[in-house]
């Protein structure tokens, strides 16, 4: 992929997030480190397990409907307070709030270049 490609990916993610009133999103650029197989985490949360697997339906559904994109792999839908959709390039991690808080995706990757999507109301 480049630049512009993985930046429709990923804005084309974030929208299908904010379809579903997902928050508190957090896109990390992975792609100067040397750590990780993936180049871009996209770290999102909702409020319920129910939520939290109507985002994750909602970016596969989406991202395959624009871009023709299907992940990898995907987990965590049989309790749904942490599913993540591996794209290869792209790893998205939704979480429940204390699930989130946990594990701290953020901080573990820290050394990646962070951009916060704003809620939308």
């Amino acid at each position: 992929m480049n630049i512009s490609t993985d930046q429709k990916v990923i804005n084309t993610i974030v929208e299908a997030i904010q379809d579903r009133k997902g928050k508190d999103t957090v896109v990390i650029d992975l792609t100067r480190l040397d750590v990780s197989n993936a180049q871009y985490f996209i770290v999102t949360q909702g409020n319920t397990p129910t939520q939290v697997a109507a985002i994750a339906d909602s970016v596969r559904e989406t991202l395959l409907e624009q871009t023709g994109i299907k992940p990898v792999n995907y987990t965590g839908y049989s309790n749904a307070t942490w599913i993540v959709l591996d794209y290869g390039f792209i790893m998205v991690h939704i979480f429940v709030p204390e699930t989130r808080n946990f594990y701290d995706i953020e901080q573990l990757w820290a050394d990646g270049d962070f951009t916060r999507i704003p809620d939308l109301d």
